[in-house]
């Protein structure tokens, strides 16, 4: 990565991932995010290498990067007779994602819904910890914060950095900052940036920074609701936005749109939009 960010959105892989990068370039990107597998199942996916490879050469060739982000039924704190499940799953994302070139995959802690909250974390540890002991590849496990409404873990920076520090392959582990997140769980208020910049600096987060989910949200600050909003469309606001991503942790990270798409179907319009902030920057 350089010291510019490169903007983008999550695309569909329908018709591969090929294809899904040439579509991502051809609307002004130079990031994308996509699911590896059917999103909303945690069956293997047979991996095309021919495919795959399409789609690695070509962000090779237009300087592109990528990121895959984990199905939805994804758990990392599911209870010990789910682990093999999620493992298995987890690999199958890592090994596309390699095959493709990406940076990673993004993944949740998930929710346990035990009693005792200590016993979710351990689970985190351990199916990481399961997955990573198996996986040699480069590209990473991205741990995404959480806006809490689908369980407390995993919304603070506190948390995300510890879990890499209790894991047995830290040098394997990555994080991805959701903006909607950030501040649908309180930690993040854009009327104190400096502040939220610092704490991650104290904490050692930004340095394991790889990529950033750029949504605005629909819902106030704290209200630990994960809707997205289209930047500057929502609660947060486009001033909100550009004061935390022109930050110097945010200038080497992968940025995708993860909003509504434009009239013409892509995200065109919108990444132009935040590009123009770097620009104004003297950036690009």
């Amino acid at each position: 990565m350089t010291n510019k960010p490169k903007i983008g959105a999550h695309v569909s892989t329908r018709g591969g991932f090929g294809r899904a990068a040439r579509f991502a370039w051809e609307s002004g990107a130079a990031c994308f995010q996509y699911f590896p597998k059917n999103p909303r199942s945690l069956r293997l996916k047979q991996l095309d290498l021919s495919d795959a490879e399409s789609c690695a050469s070509f962000c090779r060739d237009k300087g592109m990067v990528s990121i895959a982000h984990t199905p939805y039924p994804t758990n990392l704190a599911a209870p010990a007779a789910s682990r093999t499940i999620m493992v298995e799953s987890l690999l199958n994302d890592l090994e596309i994602a390699e095959a493709c070139g990406s940076l990673g995959i993004v993944v949740h802690f998930g929710h346990f819904s035990g009693i005792e909250p200590l016993q979710g974390y351990q689970n985190i540890i351990q199916c990481i910890n399961d997955t990573l002991k198996n996986w040699d590849g480069q590209a990473k496990l991205l741990i995404e914060n959480q806006a809490g409404n689908h369980g407390k873990e995993g919304m603070t920076l506190e948390e995300l950095v510890k879990i890499r520090e209790l894991s047995r392959y830290p040098e394997k582990i990555g994080f991805c900052l959701d903006t909607c997140h950030a501040f649908a769980a309180g930690i993040w208020n854009p009327e104190h940036t400096e502040e939220f910049i610092q704490r991650g600096t104290v904490l050692g987060y930004w340095e394991h920074l790889v990529a950033v989910h750029l949504n605005d949200s629909m819902y106030a600050f704290g209200l630990q609701r994960d809707r997205h909003a289209n930047v500057g469309m929502g609660c947060i606001g486009d001033d909100g936005l550009r004061s935390l991503m022109i930050a110097e942790p945010f200038r080497r990270v992968a940025i995708a749109l993860e909003t509504g798409k434009g009239p013409d179907g892509t995200h065109r319009q919108e990444i132009a939009a935040v590009r123009t902030w770097y620009e104004e920057e003297g950036q690009q």
